[in-house]
């Protein structure tokens, strides 16, 4: 009688290696970013990623990191079976984090935990980190594919991610120099990207999550082009539209005594917030902490360039809106009031 074996676990180490050669062919086609001030030293399949940087192409180098997750937007993809772009949503809502410093990403690491590893579904899903990885310009460096069964019913899988970045240090955003008078920029999201997604399936029906999967599964913006246009043109500050929304995030950026009044009508709110609003008889200040309510990123700029760098978005194809500005603020009032 044979002995039992760590399949008879549930744990499938051909599957595994398989994704591995899998993945090998995908991998490498981050290693190319066009701007790159890095090269990756070794290929994929190891213990570790060796990234080397050119540090002379900065004179006070500062790494900026971070991690963060996809949140239950994962239930979605597993319940329509697409999992080609929840990927580019790890990538985004990490690599966002970090451009609002200015920084440049240098590279990524990923994390995909699941009960039982279907192949399949696993690739797709590394493509689309793979996706994500080159619109931000880094490098996947590594990763972890963790196969544990008993904590994840079959089908399910949870994700991570982590990236590097680095930014000079005269060059940091840190919203220091916000003034009152300044500028408030939003820029387009491309939808609900990954934020308030337990609220959208406590509202809508599993018929209703289903019909509008291509809506509620449209990936995260990644701003890419934000240190390239930091480099050209001074911007005061950057808040990325996460969890919290507009009201918890802005003021993140804010100095003491300072507020921020935003208008509404000076962009467009995509439907599906309107469908939520209403599905939910959700009061107007819920909507503006739980959504990004078709507003992925804040940037704050002097009155006397907002013209400029909205041009220069424009010119990138991207959705720019002037939505409010930076007053100041006395003790006990409200660090954002939507007007």
């Amino acid at each position: 009688m044979a002995g039992i074996t760590y399949r008879d676990a549930g744990v499938n180490i051909d599957a595994g290696n398989e994704f591995i050669q899998r993945i090998k062919r995908m991998v490498p086609g981050t290693f190319q970013s066009p701007k790159r001030c890095w090269d990756v030293l070794g290929g994929v399949g190891g213990f570790s990623g060796l990234l080397k940087l050119d540090w002379q192409r900065f004179s006070e180098p500062i790494l900026v990191s971070g991690c963060d997750g996809v949140g239950t937007k994962i239930n979605i993809a597993q319940l329509v079976n697409k999992h080609d772009t929840i990927g580019i949503d790890l990538v985004a809502m990490c690599v966002n984090d970090l451009l609002v410093y200015g920084a440049t990403p240098l590279f990524f690491l990923d994390y995909l935990a699941t009960g039982k590893l279907d192949v399949d579904t696993a690739e797709a899903i590394i493509s689309g980190i793979v996706t994500g990885c080159k619109q931000a310009g880094c490098a996947l460096l590594g990763g972890e594919t963790a196969e544990m069964p008993g904590m994840y019913k079959d089908g399910e899988y949870d994700l991570a991610g982590f990236v590097v970045g680095v930014v000079d240090k005269p060059l940091i955003i840190d919203g220091s120099k916000i003034t009152e008078g300044d500028v408030v920029i939003g820029l387009a999201s491309s939808g609900i990207h990954s934020n308030g997604y337990s609220l959208v399936r406590k509202l809508l029906s599993e018929e209703e999550l289903i019909s509008m999967s291509d809506t509620l599964l449209a990936p995260t913006k990644i701003y890419h082009f934000l240190p390239e246009i930091a480099k050209a043109m001074e911007i005061k500050g950057m808040a990325h539209i996460t969890g919290g929304g507009f009201i918890d995030n802005i003021p993140r950026i804010l100095p003491p005594d300072t507020g921020v009044d935003i208008e509404k009508g000076t962009w467009h709110i995509h439907e599906i917030f309107n469908l939520l609003q209403q599905k939910g008889n959700i009061t107007e200040i819920e909507m503006y902490r739980t959504f990004n309510m078709g507003i992925g990123m804040v940037m704050v700029v002097s009155p006397y360039i907002a013209e400029e760098i909205e041009q220069s978005l424009q010119l990138l194809g991207e959705e720019a809106f002037r939505i409010g500005r930076i007053v100041k603020r006395k003790e006990g009032e409200c660090l954002v009031n939507i007007r």
